[in-house]
């Protein structure tokens, strides 16, 4: 359903396509994604149908359907940066995405976006509001606003977007689980409130059903202005299992509806399994029906009215962030230590004022009213940055975590699911498993070494933390092995740690001598090949020896590597043979090979 061609050399050269996406990559720069997509003199059946870009140049007004041309770099996607890491080249794959690069020369339009429209329509009506919302709200706030109603975020700076990764509050900007449930659950209020006003139909009709398929009516539309990822298509199967509950006169919140949401979804889109957000979202979900399930049982609290929506927000953000805590940290490696305060002081204004305003605005739209709820929605999401902003600079808000085994994650799974799903005394056996789990992630053990799989990096323990062999170049790699180091130092100081630095690199592990040459000079120069030497370079060798030569041949076929007790493993080892894999049944072969 999803397979598509992937490109398997790189290549520079002129590139044309149809604009069907666009948001910032996380360098700043417009990121554009392509389909139609013609490469110079590639055939239709070697070219990728889909290609994304990063724009490092001033460019007029891009919209969706806009036929453009540039000159650009293309490679294909890049495969885990280390063995066991996370693959960009799978979930590339279920995007049908078959190469992505940059360009730093302008973008020219070769036909208007009316041209081709089609297929793209709703994107385009996406776009529209969104450039109307930051008419009305400028600056980052305009940014924000655009975000949480259309998905649309290319108008938010990195600076913001950090400031709200450091203080626990991103999860605001993707459009999931908490902005459906607050949109379906305001529109399913106003409608059931606004119906029961008048007492013929009150009487006459189902409110409480006509209100569900108001609400539904609601989330389908904003699943489609949102653009439709999988975040929105999970909460919108989540939303419509509970509306369709109401419906059939079933109970709304429980852990069968949450596991109907399940499966529909991972039928739908089964990669998403291994994705932080399916992991965050049922987690947390989950969490919440059964805890509110086992107090639901218990009875009444005594305690005043208006004391009880208080401690409701309270325990929800509490127990969602305790749920989701260990799956962001393995997956980020970073913990907010301040995160349940930010979002005690924010999440209510997102669902009291922020989503509220927006169904206004909508509604108001035709008439040409809809600055008025848009600017009070502005002065909210102007509180939630200020919140953000304050968490963020607190001394310590931000900590660094360990990636963990793979096995820690399926353990705590196991232990939480024993614990939410088992009755009686029984269910404390599960906190077995977790206690294991936290056992086991603080035990574990990082690697000696690692090697880039482009041979442009290389990166060893030492008692400071890793070294890595270059202050500069392949930052992508040194950021993501620095994180899963738990290392909250950049690249630049990483490079300090090597006791030398030279062209040639030398560092001895144990047993083996790890060189990494840098640059031609330094690889056309170099002779020694013996039998206890890692040799790596990001240009060809031509060594006789018993030495390990890892050049961009031999990096091809096995990706990143690591060092751990001695043992060399490779990515395409540990991946093994997928459809993705460069080596696949039916892969392009890049021209090198040819």
């Amino acid at each position: 359903m999803v397979a598509e061609p992937v490109l398997s050399w790189r290549y520079y050269g002129p590139i044309e396509g149809r604009v069907v996406a666009m948001d910032r990559s996380a360098s700043d720069a417009l990121r554009l994604t392509l389909d139609q997509v013609r490469i110079g003199d590639v055939s239709q059946e070697r070219r990728p149908q889909r290609v994304r870009l990063s724009v490092h140049a001033s460019t007029g007004p891009i919209a969706p359907g806009q036929r453009i041309m540039t000159t650009a770099h293309l490679s294909p996607p890049q495969g885990p940066v280390e063995p066991g890491g996370f693959d960009f080249r799978r979930h590339a794959w279920f995007q049908s995405l078959g190469a992505v690069g940059y360009t730093r020369v302008p973008v020219l339009t070769i036909a208007p976006a009316s041209a081709g429209i089609e297929g793209v329509r709703v994107t385009a009506i996406r776009m529209a509001i969104s450039r109307r919302v930051k008419e009305i709200l400028p600056g980052e706030i305009g940014g924000f606003a655009a975000a949480v109603t259309t998905g649309d975020r290319s108008g938010m700076g990195q600076d913001t977007l950090s400031s709200l990764r450091a203080s626990n509050l991103a999860h605001l900007l993707a459009i999931s689980g908490l902005h459906m449930g607050l949109l379906t659950g305001f529109v399913f209020v106003a409608c059931r409130v606004g119906l029961s006003l008048f007492p013929p139909l009150a009487l006459r009709l189902p409110v409480r059903k006509v209100a569900a398929v108001c609400a539904l009516a609601a989330a389908t539309i904003y699943l489609m202005l949102s653009g439709g990822n999988v975040a929105t298509e999970r909460a919108f199967v989540m939303v419509t299992v509970m509306l369709g509950a109401v419906l059939i006169d079933r109970r709304v919140i429980s852990l069968r509806a949450v596991a109907v949401a399940a499966v529909i979804v991972l039928l739908l889109r089964p990669e998403s399994l291994l994705s932080p957000g399916f992991q965050m979202s049922f987690a947390a979900t989950t969490a919440l029906v059964a805890v509110f399930g086992a107090l639901r049982e218990v009875g009444p609290k005594p305690g005043p009215k208006w004391l009880k929506p208080v401690v409701g927000v309270l325990m929800s953000s509490a127990i969602a962030g305790l749920a989701t805590a260990p799956i962001g940290a393995a997956h980020f490696n970073t913990m907010s230590h301040y995160g349940l305060l930010a979002n005690l002081l924010s999440v209510p204004v997102m669902g009291l004022f922020v989503v509220p305003a927006a169904v206004v605005a909508a509604l108001l739209a035709p008439l040409g009213l809809e600055a008025i709820p848009l600017t009070v929605m502005g002065w909210a999401l102007q509180w939630i940055l200020t919140v953000s902003h304050w968490v963020s600079q607190m001394d310590g808000a931000q900590g660094f975590v360990v990636s963990p085994p793979w096995y820690v994650l399926p353990l705590i799974a196991l232990g939480a699911l024993w614990i939410a799903l088992w009755q009686g005394h029984a269910r404390w056996v599960g906190m077995g498993p977790l206690a294991a789990a936290f056992l086991l992630w603080t035990a574990g053990q990082r690697p000696d070494a690692l090697i880039a799989e482009t041979g442009g990096l290389v990166g060893v323990m030492t008692e400071q933390g890793r070294a890595l062999s270059k202050s500069k170049g392949s930052g992508f790699v040194a950021t993501v092995w620095l994180e899963n180091d738990g290392d909250g130092v950049d690249q630049s100081q990483a490079a300090l740690r090597w006791p030398e630095a030279n062209t040639i690199q030398r560092y001895l592990l144990k047993d083996r001598e790890i060189i990494h040459l840098t640059g031609k000079r330094a690889a056309n120069g170099f002779d020694e090949c013996k039998a206890n030497q890692i040799i790596v370079s990001a240009v060809a060798l031509n060594l006789k020896g018993p030495c390990g030569i890892f050049d961009p041949d031999r990096l091809y076929e096995t990706g990143s590597l690591s060092v751990l007790d001695g043992k060399l493993i490779s990515s395409a080892a540990l991946t093994g043979q997928r459809l993705w894999s460069p080596n696949a049944p039916g892969d392009l072969r890049s021209k090198r090979d040819q």
